[in-house]
């Protein structure tokens, strides 16, 4: 599986950004889809996760209420809506790729993973 992210940017503090991440490739197993994020000098840290039938979701509580994932299957595509962004949500964000369907929110769950895209929020 080959996952692209994309939708980064710079938004000041209060606004908005969607992120997206296609998967190609391998993409008739079933996986669950997750976005983590990595700040300068920081350990990667999970920030949300989708059940590969879309039907569950789990956030992490810094972004609850604030963020929304979601996928579209037929175009092998996940979503990372996020509102109300905070300086603190500067990082660069990857999507990744379980096969183990387990909605799992450490690193180590997943099998593939992207690029990365830039999120910079100013205050």
């Amino acid at each position: 599986v080959q996952l692209q992210a994309s939708g980064g940017g710079l938004v000041q503090a209060g606004g908005f950004l969607r992120l997206s991440c296609a998967a190609s490739g391998r993409t008739r197993s079933n996986y669950d889809m997750g976005w983590f994020r990595q700040a300068p000098g920081k350990e990667r840290e999970y920030v949300s996760v989708i059940s590969w039938s879309g039907r569950s979701t789990t956030y992490a509580d810094y972004v609850k209420g604030r963020f929304t994932i979601s996928r579209d299957t037929a175009k092998n595509t996940v979503y990372l809506q996020m509102n109300s962004l905070k300086p603190e949500d500067t990082a660069v964000y990857y999507c990744a790729a379980s096969l183990g369907l387990h909605m799992g929110t450490k690193k180590g769950e997943y099998d593939y993973w992207g690029q990365g895209t830039q999120v910079t929020v100013s205050s």
